[in-house]
């Protein structure tokens, strides 16, 4: 899941454009993108439109109001049915609140007759969510992934965006966390929507560190993410003779073996697969 583009759910006449854009999956948000006045109406919309999604070649999400807010339970109730695949969850703060999202999740699927689990991705941006973060993700196999919020965790503590000790200590706080459970990490939104070279710098920086892909908060920044988060030419040609060379190496009854100059084990082999895969996926 290279690009997440936000679609407001206040604005229906966006779920179809946005589900026939280049992302790699669509999010349908009833959280910050929805006025207090509208969380009724933007979350009929959300089930309506689900209800006759039919088949799409993409990944569909919905960003829930916080288990903390008196919209979190009716949220799910109208949005978890087929059309369905993850469920973001944004302020999550302990695996006790992974554990409560479960047990209704698992009640709402139940209740739909769905033949699949919807999966959770949890949103960290708070200092108590960061700090727990690693049982956030093991709480339970239902989270997919660990998503920061810059604006919820920096904004209230004053904490400046551009502060690179401040990013890069989140980043690989919640990267680490994920890698713990066997799960992915997404970074989080980057607003100046003008500002593409601002973008793809942050989302090149978040694909070193081992993030599988970024939110985009507009259409424009999809293409930069797809960009920043799939294996270039160059890593997919490299790898796929790593791939090859250690297949052979294995063969011959070696543990290592140099490719270009550069010695493969066992590590470097497994993650030339996983580039490889990618390449076929995309």
């Amino acid at each position: 899941m290279r690009s997440k583009l936000f679609v407001p759910a206040c604005r229906p006449d966006f779920f179809d454009k946005a589900a026939a854009s280049d992302a790699d999956a669509l999010s349908i948000d009833l959280e910050d993108s929805v006025a207090e006045r509208d969380k009724t109406r933007a979350r009929e919309a959300a089930a309506a439109w689900l209800a006759n999604i039919g088949s799409v070649e993409k990944t569909i999400i919905v960003r829930a109001n916080g288990i903390g807010t008196p919209h979190f339970e009716a949220d799910l109730r109208a949005v978890v049915r087929q059309g369905l695949d993850i469920v973001n969850v944004p302020k999550i703060e302990s695996a006790e609140d992974v554990r409560k999202i479960d047990i209704l999740l698992e009640e709402l699927e139940a209740r739909a007759g769905l033949t699949r689990r919807v999966l959770l991705l949890a949103n960290i941006e708070s200092p108590k969510g960061l700090r727990l973060a690693a049982e956030i993700a093991l709480a339970s196999d239902r989270v997919m992934g660990l998503q920061i919020g810059y604006g919820d965790l920096f904004e209230p503590i004053g904490v400046e965006r551009h502060q690179r000790a401040a990013l890069d200590h989140v980043m690989l706080k919640v990267r680490f966390a994920a890698a713990e459970a066997g799960i992915d990490a997404y970074d989080g939104a980057f607003a100046r929507v003008a500002d593409l070279a601002g973008f793809a710098q942050e989302a090149g920086r978040a694909r070193a560190m081992g993030f599988a892909g970024k939110t985009c908060v507009h259409p424009r920044q999809i293409a930069e993410a797809n960009r920043a988060f799939g294996p270039s030419a160059e890593q997919i040609a490299f790898a796929r003779r790593v791939v090859e060379a250690w297949d052979a190496a294995l063969a011959r009854g070696h543990g290592a073996v140099s490719v270009d100059g550069v010695m493969i084990d066992q590590p470097y082999a497994t993650r030339a697969a996983q580039l490889c895969a990618m390449a076929e996926a995309n």
